[in-house]
């Protein structure tokens, strides 16, 4: 066998589903990290969808995530990353169950200046069992609070890493990506079989 096959062969892949509300910086997140272009299912949103997406936060908002995001990251020599963002509204998380198949880990971007909008992701990875963390995307003008008082907001649990981020950074979201593949490795290694 050459080097180039023996190499091959000791990469591991692993797969990180990105969830949180809508126009929480998911796509942002996926585009600032991903080493090939990433496939990204926006659609321009439309009249139709003015009772239905709730905009007033994010009023310059004028596209959707209708499907998926999909990028990848090789993190070290021996690991690749293939994010998955998920779509933030409601009437797409029946989605949710097939992105989430075979994930590590996942990671719920928090808006402060919607934090309601992250419970149904939190809800959603804790009844799956599927190791996460929060992370808080640092907007330009939102409202800043003390982490701690974040993590009571959300009700989270102390095992559970709540950081803070800003989507729009490499650097940041890269640091994020250690986070939870750290994190779910070692919640996996802990956990009783």
């Amino acid at each position: 066998m050459d080097s180039a096959a023996s190499d091959a062969s000791r990469v591991t892949a692993a797969k990180i589903v990105i969830a949180g509300g809508f126009g929480a910086g998911k796509t942002t997140l996926v585009g600032a990290i991903s080493e090939i272009t990433p496939l990204t299912t926006e659609a321009v949103m439309t009249a139709a969808g003015v009772h239905v997406d709730d905009t007033s936060a994010v009023p310059a908002k004028s596209t959707t995530t209708v499907a998926m995001d999909f990028g990848r990251i090789t993190i070290a020599r021996d690991l690749i990353l293939y994010l998955f963002g998920t779509p933030g509204q409601t009437r797409f998380w029946f989605m949710w169950d097939e992105l989430i198949r075979g994930a590590l880990g996942a990671v719920v971007i928090v808006d402060t200046r919607r934090i309601q909008d992250s419970f149904t992701a939190i809800d959603f990875f804790e009844h799956r069992d599927l190791p996460y963390l929060a992370a808080v995307n640092c907007f330009d003008g939102a409202p800043e609070y003390d982490i701690d008082e974040v993590r009571e907001a959300l009700a989270l649990a102390d095992h559970v890493p709540l950081i803070l981020i800003d989507a729009r950074s490499r650097e940041s979201v890269k640091q994020l990506l250690i986070t939870v593949v750290e994190h779910a490795l070692s919640v996996l290694t802990t956990t009783p079989v």
